[in-house]
């Protein structure tokens, strides 16, 4: 999102003064490097949201930028089926979305489906949605990088913000200080901890999920011809284990959605950050009490697929025919870096803008955000005064 967001900026202003700052030793650590390298068609999303306005359009724009500089893409469709007779009403509700948004969608029958996932398991129909493609999400963010130095953008390595001065319009790192005009919170996971610095994000906290992956045996991976995707469970937040043909050619089967205790615990302890583990434990607690969203029902299923029986028992659902030893093990694994309303003690499952006369701050930054990430920028620097 930040290196979109500069990308535009030298578009709009080559003469501006642009620096980009990065508390890790390079770009990419994190979600935009982790992610599956899908470039989503927007048909999940209600018109009313921002992802539904910035998915169809950021993908769009991702492909030519891909094609432009010759960085592996393919727009190889996916198939979206339902497991059961509930999930029926929700294909409704996807084609309706895909209509309202102009998303290219088609709803097939059984035999359509298998044409073109021959393993898939559908429950009556299926949709096709012909223009979902993946991409060489870290060969965007190199070419990004090398554009934007090219262009004369700074960049500034292990430059953890840990103070900020808004009348100064001044930030501060452990080693330097940053003067600035206009500045834009691009961090992520960590960009609800910078918009509390500006006293912004008051009714926000952080409660983070954690994503991992199997991959496809050789022998197995040929199961799957592109990408399968079950209809999401309207009881649930997210949308349930999928399994992609990634642009590399492997396959592979996830993500989770499991309640995490850090912004960057990728591990069983990676990252965790102690002071705040507390903090966060508290907050799933009151939600799992409160049980808004169903929140009790993700956390018991997701909880679950720690273990890879319950895990296989979801990717069986899409293609019945895989067994255990099908799914290896990787180290693949992502944060969702999910807001709570606190106020209302509910996930925030749009992204949010907050600002002041001086700074943008770009929250909840989920999924599908690296899809929309061109489009992003563009709505970013059309607000900034």
């Amino acid at each position: 999102m930040g290196l979109s967001v500069a990308l535009e900026l030298t578009k709009r202003n080559p003469l501006a003064h642009i620096a980009v700052l990065e508390k890790e030793p390079e770009p990419g650590l994190h979600a935009s490097g982790r992610n599956s390298g899908v470039l989503h068609c927007g048909i999940y999303y209600a018109s009313d949201t921002l992802k539904a306005k910035l998915c169809a359009k950021g993908a769009a724009l991702m492909r030519a930028f891909a094609e432009e500089h010759c960085i592996p893409c393919e727009r190889n469709g996916k198939i979206i089926i339902p497991t059961s007779a509930q999930d029926l009403p929700t294909v409704e509700r996807l084609l309706s979305n895909a209509a309202d948004h102009g998303i290219r969608a088609e709803k097939l029958d059984v035999q359509a489906v298998k044409a073109l996932e021959p393993y898939a398991n559908p429950y009556q129909v299926g949709i096709h949605c012909p223009d979902t493609a993946v991409i060489d999400g870290k060969g965007v963010i190199q070419q990004l990088r090398r554009m934007l130095e090219a262009q004369g953008v700074r960049f500034f390595w292990n430059c953890k913000i840990v103070e900020v001065v808004p009348a100064a319009k001044c930030v501060k790192s452990a080693t330097d200080s940053f003067s600035y005009g206009y500045l834009l919170n691009c961090a992520g996971a960590h960009a609800d901890r910078l918009a509390k610095m500006f006293g912004l994000a008051q009714n926000h906290a952080l409660v983070p999920f954690k994503g991992i992956y199997y991959k496809l045996s050789p022998r197995s991976a040929g199961l799957v011809k592109n990408s399968i995707y079950p209809v999401p469970d309207i009881a649930l937040p997210f949308l349930g284990v999928h399994l992609t043909r990634v642009i590399s050619g492997d396959v592979y089967v996830g993500p989770t959605a499991i309640p995490a205790l850090g912004r960057e615990n990728y591990g069983l302890l990676q990252g965790i950050e102690w002071a705040e583990s507390l903090t966060i434990a508290q907050r799933l607690a009151q939600l799992y009490w409160d049980n808004s969203q169903n929140f009790r029902l993700l956390a018991h299923s997701e909880m679950k697929k720690y273990l890879k029986t319950y895990f296989l028992d979801a990717a069986r659902k899409l293609v019945p025919a895989l067994k255990a030893e099908d799914l290896l093990p990787t180290q693949k694994s992502g944060i969702r870096p999910q807001l709570v309303n606190i106020a209302e003690q509910r996930l925030e499952m749009d992204y949010l803008l907050e600002h002041t006369e001086n700074s943008l701050h770009v929250l909840n930054a989920i999924s599908p955000a690296f899809t929309c990430g061109f489009a992003f920028a563009e709505l970013l620097v059309d607000r900034m005064p």
